[in-house]
């Protein structure tokens, strides 16, 4: 960040913040599932569904709200998706059933994906065109930063003082993310086209849309895979205590914070050709866990190669959509965004899903071939997208 001007720093930063709050609001509850159920009257497996629930609102209100909000100003719109989110955070915090609390986390998880979506526009905005990726980077930090404090902060916080204290401290993290978004990002002058619901049928009909959106889906899904099973793996193969296992995941929250900083200055040239790399070490970097992770010395650097790897694809997939949106749909930069959004998401349930099987038909290792498999898909449509970059002369 040291080249970048300082106000366009600043607006990074706080935008990185308001992430952070986000993705501390999406993760969290995985720690609070049993003091959840316990005080609603629900079983684990229902509590649950606040977690799949967040994600469909994501993949399925993000794209259909952009669309609706897309006339009004970026800066403007970020700030009331950030008061939506700080109120759906409150009224979690009160909720006083399972079904309250599912639709105030449906309305956070809607501002979630429409703030992400948006705020990749407007942090691309604040940068030249060669610093793209790095400015996304930064946006992506807060999520990171969210797993490696904020999910373990809340958690302690939820464990001690109850589940509702946990939420009324992210609504505290909201209202100061509005207040300095409000003073930190300038206001986008230049305003694009506003987007329209054929501007998405035009997205999905371009095969070489849908060709990105379907390489997210893939490189994130293959993450997940193993990653939603890494804490009982790390028990049950590598033979860690669970006081152990916290440290090891703090460690890979922080081998993945650099990663995506690492994934952001790769990309800001030619996202695409940075990700063919990305993806090849990605899927070794899976194969590699069925000899490193039952060893219990090497399973340490299975952590940290792991977490370096994790979200180093995502400022290059995001930064990639957004600019091939802007050279072949301009008008649906900002829909496209979002439906990217919605496709990391579509990942995440894909990969569970399919390390699930794994984890029920296999073995827990099965999941790293399993999510090696999918990488090497996503790879695979890295090199074509690249190719016919040039051969279209896109970039």
């Amino acid at each position: 960040m040291k080249d970048m001007p300082a106000k366009a720093t600043i607006g990074l930063l706080s935008l990185a913040i308001s992430t952070f709050a986000i993705g501390t609001t999406e993760f969290v509850i995985v720690g609070l599932l049993p003091t959840v159920a316990d005080d609603l009257h629900i079983s684990i497996s229902k509590a649950g569904t606040l977690i799949s629930g967040y994600a469909i609102a994501i993949a399925v209100g993000t794209p259909v709200v952009t669309v609706l909000t897309g006339h009004i100003p970026k800066k403007a719109l970020l700030l009331i998706l950030m008061a939506v989110f700080t109120l759906g955070n409150a009224f979690s915090a009160i909720a006083g059933s399972y079904e309250l609390l599912m639709i105030s986390r449906v309305v956070t998880a809607v501002t979630h994906g429409v703030f992400m979506a948006i705020g990749v526009i407007v942090a691309s905005n604040l940068v030249p065109e060669t610093k793209k990726g790095t400015a996304i980077s930064i946006l992506f930090t807060g999520l990171t930063v969210a797993t490696i404090v904020g999910v373990p902060l809340g958690t302690f916080i939820g464990q001690h003082f109850g589940w509702r204290a946990t939420f009324v401290t992210i609504t505290g993290f909201g209202l100061a993310s509005l207040i300095i978004n409000f003073f930190a990002v300038d206001k986008i002058t230049r305003q694009d086209e506003t987007p329209t619901l054929r501007d998405a049928g035009r997205l999905i009909k371009n095969p070489r849309i849908m060709m990105a959106f379907l390489m997210t889906a893939l490189g994130f899904g293959g993450t997940f895979t193993l990653f939603t099973y890494l804490s009982p793996i790390l028990e049950q193969i590598s033979g860690y205590s669970a006081g152990a296992i916290s440290i090891l995941l703090l460690i890979y929250g922080v081998a993945l914070a650099i990663g995506n900083i690492i994934g952001g200055r790769s990309a800001n040239r030619h996202p695409v050709k940075a990700l063919r790399w990305i993806f090849l070490i990605q899927g070794v970097v899976l194969l590699l866990q069925m000899w490193l992770l039952p060893n219990h010395i090497l399973s340490v650097l299975s952590v940290i190669i792991l977490g370096f790897c994790a979200f180093m694809m995502s400022p290059g997939v995001q930064a990639y959509i957004v600019t091939l949106a802007e050279k072949l749909v301009p008008s649906a930069k900002d829909i496209a965004s979002a439906l990217n959004i919605s496709a990391f998401n579509v990942g995440i349930a894909a990969g569970s899903a399919l390390g699930g099987v794994a984890v029920d038909y296999l073995t827990y290792l099965d999941t790293a071939w399993i999510g090696a498999v999918m990488v090497g898909l996503a790879l695979g449509l890295a090199l074509l997208s690249y190719s016919l970059d040039k051969k279209q002369k896109l970039f």
